[in-house]
């Protein structure tokens, strides 16, 4: 069983991304599958989730209206669309099963978590 979040790079502010999530060894279609993003020295940060069927999400405050999630049950993936980034963004991402669509305690609730990749915002 393991998730992997790649899509990750180095990026001007202002500038997008994509993040996908890929599962190995088990099928994404049944759970709920989100992002966090972890800055050394901070606090790890819930930053998206999504229901199952993708008709239910969540977004942190600090990303809505920006970033975009979404799932591809029939490739088992999971996307992260990331716009008008900012330096505050910069983090390792992660994906992961079992997130709380209500966004709380979200580390606290998580399943399954993987290596996660790096994004850069910087000019």
């Amino acid at each position: 069983v393991q998730l992997q979040a790649s899509g990750g790079g180095l990026v001007q502010p202002g500038g997008s991304l994509r993040l996908s999530c890929a599962a190995s060894g088990f099928t994404l279609e049944h759970f709920r599958v989100g992002w966090f993003r972890q800055v050394p020295g901070k606090e790890r940060e819930g930053v998206s989730c999504i229901s199952s069927s993708g008709g239910t999400t969540y977004y942190a405050d600090s990303v809505k209206g920006r970033f975009t999630i979404s799932r591809d049950n029939a490739k088992n993936m999971v996307y992260l669309q990331m716009n008008s980034l900012k330096t505050d963004d910069m983090a390792v991402y992660h994906c992961a099963t079992d997130c709380p669509l209500d966004g709380r305690n979200f580390y606290g609730r998580i399943g399954y978590w993987g290596q996660g990749t790096l994004v850069t915002v910087s000019s």
